[in-house]
């Protein structure tokens, strides 16, 4: 990436400040955690040795060591229950899962012509559904939500619209207040792949700051 790319440091801060789905953050902070301050920094987190397995969640079960580097390594506040998995990018680690919880939604349009969605999730993310939350899971979770929320029973002249909205989600951003955590999840138009390219961490209601987390690409690896 080229330096003129780069942020203050080389932390590369208008690569993730310039996303959508940053923009879509800063509104949802706004919406649902409002008094709070907008993410006050931007810390690249590197995947060392050629995007290996890096942070992946434990294999033996919640409790095991999802962490392969030192902790000098690790941006300062980063860690569980927050991973990183290669291309994936971050995800999280739960101690458990639930069905059926109804977390606060707010579903925004950009365009019109061709329009992409996003979606601001604030509820716990173990509403998700799975203990390992990733950006494939929590994107397929934002279009389910985008269709319950447009889809009216007894208006089968919704569901057009309803399925369209939903597959036309981009752009995810989930607010866990009471873990005091949140994915940004990004979905690529033209090839479907999600990706979680930011993480945040929500400090206590005396604190009531957020702070941000980005992936720094492979070539600046030793800027971590």
């Amino acid at each position: 990436m080229p330096n003129g790319a780069r942020g203050p440091s080389g932390a590369f801060t208008p690569d993730v400040t310039g996303r959508p789905v940053w923009r879509l953050l800063v509104r949802g902070i706004g919406v649902y955690m409002p008094g709070w301050s907008e993410p006050s920094g931007v810390f690249p987190v590197a995947v060392p040795h050629g995007r290996r397995e890096f942070g992946a969640p434990p294999r033996d079960g919640f409790g095991g060591m999802p962490w392969d580097v030192p902790d000098a390594a690790l941006p300062p506040g980063f860690g569980p229950p927050a991973f990183v998995a290669g291309e994936s990018g971050f995800g999280l680690h739960l101690p458990e899962r639930r069905k059926g919880l109804e977390p606060d939604r707010e579903i925004y349009v950009r365009g019109q012509e061709n329009p992409s969605f996003g979606i601001v999730i604030a509820g716990p993310a173990s509403a998700v559904g799975s203990r390992v939350v990733d950006a494939d899971g929590l994107v397929r979770f934002a279009r389910k939500l985008t269709f319950e929320e447009l889809f009216e029973p007894g208006d089968a002249s919704s569901v057009p619209y309803a399925v369209r909205a939903a597959r036309a989600v981009q752009n995810v951003v989930l607010l866990d207040r009471g873990s005091g955590v949140g994915l940004c999840a990004e979905a690529d138009q033209r090839t479907g792949t999600a990706r979680c390219p930011v993480f945040v961490r929500l400090g206590g209601p005396a604190e009531r700051t957020v702070r941000a987390y980005a992936l720094a690409p492979q070539a600046v690896s030793s800027h971590s």
